[in-house]
């Protein structure tokens, strides 16, 4: 199905062709032909990152009348930065149309705002609160809305807006028709649909209260006085990451990002405590990617609406398990896939078991990398940036002999090591004495459940025991792809695609898994196979979890264009790398 098939109005469908969209995204698909075509309310349940927006964004474009002044489409959402995305979006949807979007939110001169509302609005969005504002001052008539948008409806009521939507829905028509959108559907929302809507289509894509599926959701279990370093080293050992950890307090989040900035990370702290100025840097830093982790509560990261977030980290669980559902839902946007890790003390096992049971899915038990494996991981993202590094010739060409000059005399070998030593040293001191910080479940807790995602086509991102990995001397750079890395293996071994785990394509180099029981044949007919006219070296490595975090790092490139410096951690205080008509709108309504 494409756009052109749902019905949509001829200067929408040009306004998303510009914007470059595709296909609709399932809820898109199943909600706009029944929104542009009914007179009827509407429910519509979707993980964030699914397209909601467009899914009710192009509709209210379509149906509004071109030219109107006043508000004929409502949207309310929970935070200001949400606000202001679906304001810049549907902006964009009706940018071929004569209408005109005001968005509406606290933090800012209200007087601006009522200045903007008096000039002329057909479609309104705003935040509870400041619409409240605004008609208690009479600035704002909600007497012709006709239709109502509730998005993010489950995290309005639990940011404690309940009153303020009652409010709102009792100063719009009675014949209006209600647009609820929500990832989750607590009995608060089924309560909104209750008393606000009259026989509404529902639509779900998925289970009410699941997960995204390309999300893989995994556990630490560690001793409570660890949770710190082990954040550190989760960190570390994905020297890529651009990503949310979620706090419980306020106090928490500021000592955590404090502690991370101390300790050299790229990080900054978003709560309640902040005003609207220092949030909106903080924002502005976090989009950017000039900060890579951001740690946040509940409540100030909500409306957060952004794309590339390869990582979740749960310092804590949330008070709410239901609220996990929407910490875990800010990465793997779009279709892309992400990773939410949990750490837990050794008495909290049974709060996985609550959030696998509201979300219909398993975690996997994850292992707290050891030293090791986290020296290693940075080394490797250091030679890989040195090999993927933009050389200027030009720029360089009158340095050269001064630098050739002071080399002269040390082999190539002397050069590499004293120049991953200057790197790389303090960081290998801070974890030369670190010990294991993996605890376990204390009694009432049950054991790791095997992992079925090799079978859905996820695999355990951080140990798995029954493999073994093998480096490859080739990588991107060569051309080499995950197709070409299998046929390489097959051809060579006899194995099948399905023999062969996961895969790691580098810029310089690659990594894959097999069983182990096919090992020795790898290492025996796989070493010196020929790729495109180049020998491929492979070999067994001793780490087991080295390079999987590069996956990540391709991933970002791929879709943002090129990452950020990732990490700048340096733990212990020593610096690494880590570290116009309108569509079903002339008719006459009874009231409800």
């Amino acid at each position: 199905m494409t756009f052109k098939d749902l019905g949509l109005r001829s200067e929408v469908l040009t306004a998303i062709e510009e914007l470059g969209f595709n296909a609709p995204t399932p809820i898109q698909e199943k909600a706009i032909p029944h929104l542009l075509q009914e007179i009827s309310d509407f429910v519509g349940l979707a993980q964030t990152g699914t397209g909601k927006t467009a899914a009710f964004g192009l509709p209210l474009v379509s149906k509004v009348t071109e030219g109107n002044k006043k508000p004929q489409g409502l949207v309310i959402c929970p935070t200001r930065e949400l606000c202001l995305q679906i304001a810049r979006d549907l902006e964009q949807f009706g940018k071929h149309l004569d209408i005109r979007v005001v968005a509406v939110y606290g933090g800012t001169d209200i007087r601006r705002q009522m200045n903007e509302i008096k000039t002329g609005a057909t479609i309104v969005v705003a935040t509870p609160g400041r619409l409240v504002d605004l008609t208690n001052r009479k600035a704002i008539s909600l007497a012709e809305v006709e239709w109502v948008v509730l998005d993010e409806a489950d995290e309005m009521l639990n940011m404690g807006f309940k009153e303020d939507i009652d409010t709102i829905l009792e100063k719009t028509p009675d014949w209006k028709n209600v647009w609820l959108f929500s990832a989750t559907m607590p009995k608060e929302v089924a309560a909104i649909a209750k008393n606000y809507m009259e026989n509404p289509l529902e639509i779900s894509i998925g289970d009410k209260n699941s997960s995204n599926v390309n999300i893989d959701h995994i556990f630490f279990v560690i001793k409570e006085r660890d949770r710190y370093a082990a954040l550190k080293r989760l960190i570390d050992y994905n020297p890529n990451i651009y990503g949310l950890v979620f706090c419980r307090t306020r106090l928490e989040t500021a000592r955590v990002a404090e502690n991370l900035v101390k300790d050299g990370y790229n990080a900054e702290a978003l709560h309640g405590d902040l005003s609207q100025a220092q949030r909106d840097s903080v924002m502005a830093k976090f989009r950017s990617k000039t900060v890579q982790v951001l740690v946040a509560t509940d409540v100030a990261a909500r409306g957060i609406d952004v794309d590339n977030i390869t990582h979740v980290i749960n310092y804590n669980l949330p008070d709410e398990v239901e609220n996990y559902t929407h910490r875990s839902g800010r990465t793997a946007r779009a279709g892309r896939s992400g990773e939410s890790l949990v750490l837990i003390n050794g008495k909290e096992h049974y709060k996985i078991k609550a959030i696998e049971r509201i979300i219909g899915a398993e975690f996997t038990k994850g292992h707290i990398p050891e030293p090791k494996e986290i020296c290693e991981i940075q080394l490797m993202n250091l030679v890989d940036k040195v090999i993927s590094a933009e050389v200027k010739e030009n720029d360089i060409e009158e340095f050269l002999p001064l630098i050739m000059s002071e080399f002269e005399g040390m082999s190539k070998e002397d050069i590499v090591k004293r120049f991953i030593s200057t790197e790389f040293n303090r960081f290998l001191e801070y974890y030369e004495r670190a010990g294991d910080l993996n605890a376990k479940i204390e009694k009432g807790g049950s054991e790791e459940r095997s992992s079925r995602r090799r079978d859905r086509g996820k695999r355990d991102n951080y140990r798995d025991e029954s493999k073994t990995r093998f480096f490859v001397s080739l990588g991107r750079k060569d051309g080499l792809n995950p197709g070409g890395l299998l046929r390489v293996v097959c051809d060579s071994t006899g194995l099948t695609s399905k023999d062969v785990g996961r895969i790691d394509i580098m810029g310089a180099f690659s990594f894959f898994e097999v069983d182990k029981e096919y090992s020795d044949l790898v290492r025996n007919k796989a070493n010196g196979a020929v790729y495109e006219g180049k020998t491929v070296k492979v070999e067994m490595t001793n780490s087991k979890q080295d390079q999987q975090k590069k996956t990540t790092d391709k991933r970002r490139q791929r879709n943002s264009g090129g990452a950020s410096r990732a990490g700048g951690g340096r733990a212990g205080g020593s610096r690494g790398s880590s570290g116009g008509g309108r569509s079903g709108n002339s008719r006459s309504r009874s009231k409800k």
